[in-house]
């Protein structure tokens, strides 16, 4: 729990660091400042606000190495930041379904090749879909890694009690566990084109 708070401080001290950035250009703050025009105080408070929202996007993107907090919902969640300061248009909105399609996808990656991977040494799916179920449970009240542990013990047991041989029961285990492997590249990977689609959101305002 104290690891969980430690992010949600870091994470809702960035959004107040976008929200303090983006009310800086309002009427008042400019007046102040008569020697600078208008235009380059929103210039400069954009590209403040972009660095801000790039940095807490490597954020969520190098906290998928830990899988402590879900690193591309951070990611998502600063694209609709920047868009609702920024205001969005067709093009942002387009860049927008995109990558919430990618979130969606990535947070599922996991189940998806765990699955797949143990399905095919053997696996029955009712034996997977619960090992999964154990996962989550796992990951909830033993971060980072207790639920992928939980996944792999309840998988082996439940495949050794339907086949009555815990050498096939072993080999979907790691399987499962290989899958684990190949599910964290993915996600990684789609954390990266996340933030290059948002950049290229940037790029063409």
């Amino acid at each position: 729990m104290v690891k969980y708070k430690k992010y949600f401080m870091i994470w809702l001290i960035a959004l107040l660091v976008i929200l303090a950035l983006s009310g800086c250009g309002v009427p008042g703050f400019t007046q102040t400042i008569p020697s600078i025009p208008p235009a380059s105080i929103i210039s400069s408070t954009q590209s403040a606000l972009q660095v801000v929202v790039l940095m807490v996007m490597l954020f969520g993107l190098f906290s998928l190495v830990t899988q402590i907090i879900p690193g591309l919902i951070i990611i998502w969640l600063s694209a609709l930041v920047y868009g609702v300061v920024t205001d969005f248009d067709w093009v942002s909105i387009i860049i927008f379904i995109v990558m919430t399609g990618l979130m969606i996808f990535g947070s599922l990656v996991d189940e998806i090749l765990m699955g797949a991977r143990a399905h095919k040494s053997g696996a029955s799916w009712l034996t997977i879909v619960l090992a999964i179920l154990a996962g989550v449970l796992g990951s909830i009240q033993f971060p980072p890694f207790g639920g992928l542990i939980a996944a792999l013990m309840v998988l082996f047991a439940l495949e050794s009690m339907r086949l009555k041989d815990w050498r096939k029961a072993f080999s979907s285990t790691k399987e499962m566990a290989v899958g684990c492997g190949y599910a964290f590249f993915a996600r990684f990977g789609i954390g990266i084109v996340m933030i290059l689609l948002w950049w290229l959101w940037v790029y063409l305002q």
